[in-house]
C-alpha cells in the first residue's frame, strides 16, 4: 500500500494507529500530543500511559485510542530532541520511525498515520525531518503492505530544499505557460476584450495593435490574419468551425471504422506490462515504486483496455524509470498529453529530465506547489 502526504487533523485521521510524538515519560505535551490526549480521553491515556512508565529515546510503545473516534491504537513514539547534527539524531529519528512501524506491524494495522517527528518543540529542522520520515516509509513499503499518511496541519509545516526548489522554480518559469500559449508558445503579451485575445511576441511591444473591437470571433481566421500586424496572433474565446477544420488531420480514403478499430495500437496496460518484462522486474517492486496499491495494479495486469488516471501514469513511468520521450509514449496509450499549461505536468518533466526517480520526493515538490501527488 502507498505512503501520502496530506493535510489535515491528525485526530481526525482514518488510520488503525495514528502516532503520538511523545516524551520518555509519556505525559502529555504541546500542539499534537495535546490534541491526541483531548481527543482519546486525557484521563484514560494518561492512565495508559502511567502502567508504561516510560520509553527510551528512538523507540515506541502502544496503548489503544479509547475515545479517539476513528483509531484503534496510538502508538507514542519518542524522537530525539535537535542539538546541533552530530549526536546521532538523525540515525535516532529513523530508528524511531521503523519502531512505530513494527509495532503497528505487529499489532495488525493496516493504515497508520504519523505527524512530522520531533520537527516541533523538539527543534529538528523540518527539511530534514521530512527527508528521514519519507526515507523511513519508503525503506519500510519496500517489505511490507500498509498504508501510510504523513499528516501535516498546514503547508507551512513543510520544507523542501533551497536548491531543489529554486531549481524546480526556474525549470517552471522556463516551461510553464497560461493556458492556450500551448498553441502559440512565442508570445508573450495578450490584448483582449469579450470576442477575442491578440497574442503578441516579444518583438511586437512597440507594434501599434488594430481596434480589436473589430474584430470578432465570428470572423475568418484568414480575414482576421490579414487585420492584425504580422507579429501578432488571434485566439477566438471559442474556436470557430473554420479553425478547427483548417487543422483537422483528413483520415485515409477508403479506410473503415471496423478498419481502425481492428488495427489498434498496443493499451496502456499491455504497454506497461511489456516495459516490465523487459527491464526484468516483478510486479511488487514496480507498484511498489510507483506508490500504487497491490489491488489496483492487479486490475491493470487483469484488463487489457483497462483506462488509468494520469497520475497513475506518471506514477508508473517513475518506478520505470522511463525518459522523458518514453513517458509521453506511456501517456499517449492512455490517451494523455504533457501539458506546458498545468504545473502538475512542468514538476513531473523536471524529475524525468534529471533522471531523479524517488516518488517520495517527487510528491514532496507537488505537496509544495499545492499540485496532487503521485500514487493512491
Amino acid at each position: 500500500m502507498p505512503f501520502l502526504i496530506v493535510r489535515n487533523d491528525i485526530t481526525k485521521m482514518k488510520a488503525d494507529a495514528v502516532v503520538n510524538p511523545s516524551n520518555i515519560k509519556l505525559a502529555e505535551g504541546r500542539g499534537t500530543s495535546r490534541a491526541i490526549f483531548c481527543s482519546a480521553g486525557e484521563r484514560k491515556l494518561a492512565k495508559a500511559c502511567r502502567k508504561i512508565k516510560k520509553c527510551k529515546i528512538g523507540e515506541s510503545v502502544i496503548t489503544d485510542a479509547f475515545d479517539m473516534p476513528l483509531a484503534r491504537y496510538i502508538i507514542h513514539a519518542a524522537g530525539p530532541v535537535w542539538i546541533n547534527g552530530e549526536h546521532d539524531e538523525e540515525k535516532i529519528l529513523y530508528h524511531t520511525y521503523q519502531s512505530a512501524l513494527k509495532l503497528a506491524v505487529k499489532n495488525r494495522c493496516k493504515s497508520v498515520a504519523f505527524p512530522l517527528l520531533s520537527s516541533g518543540t523538539y527543534g529538528f529542522p523540518k527539511d530534514k525531518a521530512i527527508k528521514i520520515a519519507v526515507s523511513a516509509f519508503s525503506d519500510f513499503l519496500l517489505k511490507h503492505d500498509m498504508l501510510i499518511y504523513l499528516v501535516l496541519y498546514d503547508r507551512n509545516s513543510f520544507s523542501i530544499g533551497k536548491k531543489l526548489f529554486t531549481a524546480i522554480g526556474e525549470y517552471i518559469d522556463d516551461h510553464y505557460v497560461e493556458e492556450h500559449n500551448d498553441y502559440f508558445p512565442e508570445c508573450n503579451r495578450v490584448v483582449e476584450n469579450s470576442d477575442v485575445k491578440i497574442l503578441c511576441n516579444r518583438s511586437s511591444e512597440n507594434d501599434d495593435l488594430p481596434d480589436h473591437r473589430a474584430v470578432t470571433a465570428q470572423m475568418p481566421v484568414e480575414e482576421v490574419k490579414k487585420t492584425l500586424p504580422s507579429s501578432a496572433l488571434y485566439i477566438p474565446q471559442s474556436i470557430p468551425k473554420s479553425f478547427v477544420d483548417d487543422k483537422k488531420s483528413k483520415s485515409k480514403k477508403g479506410r473503415t471504422l471496423e478498419d481502425l478499430i481492428n488495427n489498434l495500437d498496443e493499451t496502456f496496460s499491455q504497454m506497461l506490462l511489456r516495459l516490465i518484462d523487459e527491464r526484468g522486474l516483478k510486479d511488487s517492486i514496480v507498484y511498489k515504486k510507483a506508490n500504487i496499491d497491490r489491488r489496483h495494479f492487479s486490475k491493470i495486469r487483469n484488463n487489457t483496455n483497462y483506462i488509468p488516471t494520469k497520475r497513475t501514469v506518471f506514477s508508473f513511468a517513475i518506478a520505470l524509470e522511463l525518459s522523458l520521450d518514453e513517458t509521453k509514449d506511456l501517456l499517449n496509450k492512455a490517451g494523455y498529453s504533457i501539458s506546458r499549461s498545468s504545473k502538475f505536468d512542468i514538476i513531473i518533466s523536471y524529475f524525468l529530465e534529471n533522471r531523479d526517480y524517488n516518488i517520495f520526493e517527487i510528491n514532496e515538490v507537488l505537496f509544495a506547489y499545492e499540485q496532487p501527488i503521485l500514487g493512491e
